[in-house]
């Protein structure tokens, strides 16, 4: 690939415990699918019994998430299917999707408050998640966003407050797509040094056409990851080809934190944009690199 060059050249530079953790995420990670028409197809190219996660769509509603979740889960992959709080309409709707939940067998679930206009009794997620829990949580483990750019809606302050609120009752937080890894990496300071304990799933974007990632990044607020991108047009030409860009550097630059144990990076959360054959064929020639790349110390 036209980037392999470029990773070769800057990756050698990882010491082997980072390399190591580095392939230890990559070789395992997280592939979120969006709940569209070819969504089923597409997820053909899933490696066998991978680690899913069906998000939910304002468009298509909850039953959709679920219905590519259960879809999915008969094929032999674990999957998690996200919640969201706006999306679902009262105590009894909550009830149906939870036998849904045990009917499936899913052992995982994601919670957030959702870009859908408020259309019930549940106005965000940490609402949700207490009534989930007053319900019989059917799962083992529950994840929530968080977001190390902030979010275009609610404040800093904000945000901290709920993730603190939230932590007694969920086992980790995904975080919201970035392309800039010193955003990252400050925000992850910033958590632990506030009594954030939980585990991170890193979001990280998956194989895509750069304008459409630049289009997304503008739409959910990240907006210092599209100046970022902007400012390093050298860098993302280098993880070009055909117009797409590969997670690869942003993944570098954050090596020292992947193998920080202080930091507990525990999964790569891959947003896939449903592209999962480029997805997955970047998964592979990646790990093939940091099979033979040397280490440095």
């Amino acid at each position: 690939m036209a980037w392999t060059w470029w990773w070769r050249r800057r990756a050698g530079g990882l010491t082997e415990e980072q390399r190591v953790a580095l392939k230890r995420l990559v070789a395992q990670p997280r592939f979120e699918l969006i709940p569209l028409r070819t969504a089923l197809e597409r997820a053909e190219a899933l490696p066998s019994a991978a680690a899913v996660t069906v998000t939910a769509s304002p468009s298509h509603g909850i039953e959709a998430t679920f219905d590519l979740a259960e879809a999915v889960a008969a094929r032999g992959h674990e999957v998690t299917p996200h919640l969201s709080a706006h999306m679902i309409r009262d105590r009894a709707h909550l009830d149906e999707l939870l036998a849904r939940v045990r009917e499936a067998g899913f052992r995982s679930g994601f919670v957030v408050g959702g870009d859908a206009r408020d259309r019930g009794e549940f106005h965000d997620g940490l609402s949700l998640l207490r009534a989930i829990h007053e319900a019989g949580n059917p799962f083992e483990t529950i994840g929530v966003p968080a977001y190390p750019e902030g979010h275009g809606d609610i404040p800093d302050d904000v945000l901290s407050t709920t993730l603190r609120d939230k932590q007694p009752l969920v086992q980790h937080v995904s975080t919201q797509m970035s392309f800039d890894p010193g955003a990252v990496t400050s925000w992850i300071a910033r958590i632990r040094r506030e009594g954030i304990t939980l585990p991170i799933h890193l979001g990280v974007p998956g194989v895509a056409e750069l304008t459409k990632l630049m289009t997304i990044a503008a739409r959910i607020g990240v907006a210092d990851s599209a100046r970022y991108l902007k400012k390093n047009k050298r860098m993302v030409g280098h993880l070009m080809k055909g117009g797409s860009f590969g997670p690869d550097g942003f993944l570098r630059a954050l090596a020292p934190a992947l193998a920080d144990p202080t930091a507990d990076i525990r999964m790569l959360h891959i947003f896939t944009f449903n592209q999962v054959a480029a997805t997955t064929a970047w998964q592979a020639q990646m790990l093939a690199e940091l099979d033979t790349l040397p280490a440095t110390g």
